[in-house]
């Protein structure tokens, strides 16, 4: 018998999916021989051990329960399946109403979010305290504007958005007395942190992850379904990636180069502190697991990283990594310029972007006799290698 956990998760597989047209409720619908719902519970089953309360549509219900065992293997004794409502937020209420005495933290997860990663689902679990909801979210990278029927009015600062995702974590009691409230209220809600802010409760966000979108329409099956092919073919063979960085010196304060601080150094410019060695092992991490490029997740439209250092964006791109179930190799760097003299420091720098990363890095440093803009003093250029493994 498994010991009875203190924290659930519903995963609310009610809904119709009109827009993804796929003869059945949106969550039995196939991703490959499984269906959305199978592949959105093998994710929470690979979490840590929480009750699991699957909310069906009416007449789903064994189907269901055929996913749900299927997936829980030894863990059967913590799942069950529950009749969903006419909305979600009914689903969500009868899975609350699911919950065993001992639950005192509670998870909402989308079944449509069936590939995201069992990282987020612990990170999110992780994060809940006796007050506070939790939100994994991403940055918006569109170029976004207010319309006015077919006439656009406005850019749309996208700085200030994030896509909202799921599991939203929250404590059990204010969680229900949030639905007691929105119920007299006759309120619906488009998701549950929004039901609990509305309750008057803070709600917090953590990253989410590009893996977590949520399966509506024929196009994001097929995403699905690309992203499951590719992890079928090479499930465990590392993948490596190149990044590059260039950056001119310019500025003012000391120089960062490596993780390292270099007193009396000219800096280099840049968005940050201008470490092109950390920000080209970004791009290599990133490129390795076909995740993007620093500027997608660094870049200037996330006024955040504004004179953020190395650690901040390697520990990051190392989280990025394991959300979406990659775990790093090793990395090699090498820097091109006149200065600073690295020998001396060559061990130092080394440890610390290891234990940033978790991983071996190595870093070497040339000249180029002179030649070209490095050679002439005008900045530094920098080339990172790494492998990245699926986990």
């Amino acid at each position: 018998m498994l010991p009875v956990p203190h924290t659930a998760i519903i995963v609310v597989a009610a809904g119709s999916g009109t827009r993804l047209a796929g003869g059945a409720p949106k969550a039995f619908v196939g991703i490959d021989a499984r269906s959305i719902l199978r592949h959105a519970l093998d994710g929470v089953f690979a979490a840590a051990p929480m009750q699991v309360v699957v909310v069906a549509p009416s007449g789903f219900e064994g189907q269901a329960e055929s996913d749900l065992r299927a997936a829980a293997g030894d863990r059967a004794d913590l799942a069950r399946v529950v009749t969903g409502g006419a909305t979600r937020q009914e689903s969500v209420k009868a899975g609350i109403t699911a919950l065993w005495g001992d639950i005192d933290t509670v998870l909402v997860h989308d079944a449509a979010r069936a590939l995201t990663p069992p990282a987020v689902i612990d990170a999110v679990f992780d994060a809940v305290d006796d007050a506070t909801g939790v939100l994994p979210m991403l940055p918006v990278v569109d170029t976004l504007k207010r319309v006015d029927g077919e006439a656009i009015v406005a850019a749309v600062d996208r700085a200030e958005l994030a896509a909202a995702q799921t599991p939203q974590g929250f404590p059990r009691a204010l969680l229900e007395s949030a639905y007691a409230a929105a119920g007299e209220a006759g309120v619906e809600y488009t998701d549950d942190a929004a039901l609990f802010a509305a309750a008057g409760h803070p709600v917090q966000r953590i990253p989410g992850s590009e893996r977590g979108f949520k399966i509506t329409t024929q196009s994001d099956l097929e995403r699905a379904r690309h992203l499951l092919a590719a992890s079928a073919a090479a499930p465990a063979l590392p993948r490596v990636g190149i990044g590059t960085d260039v950056h001119a010196f310019g500025g003012e304060g000391n120089l960062w180069l490596a993780g390292l601080e270099w007193p009396g150094e000219q800096p280099l410019s840049g968005h940050s502190d201008g470490d092109a060695v950390a920000h080209a092992i970004v791009d290599a991490l990133l490129g390795a697991a076909g995740l993007g490029d620093i500027g997608e997740h660094f870049g200037t439209v996330h006024p955040e990283y504004a004179g953020a250092h190395a650690s901040v964006f390697l520990a990051r791109t190392r989280e990025i990594l394991a959300e979406n179930g990659f775990a790093i190799g090793n990395v090699s760097a090498q820097f091109q310029g006149n200065r600073p003299k690295f020998s001396p420091r060559r061990a130092e720098a080394q440890a610390v972007l290891t234990q940033i990363l978790g991983a071996p890095v190595s870093v070497t440093a040339t000249t180029t006799d002179g030649l070209g803009f490095t050679g002439r003093g005008e900045g530094i250029s920098v080339t990172a290698i790494a492998m990245v493994v699926p986990v």
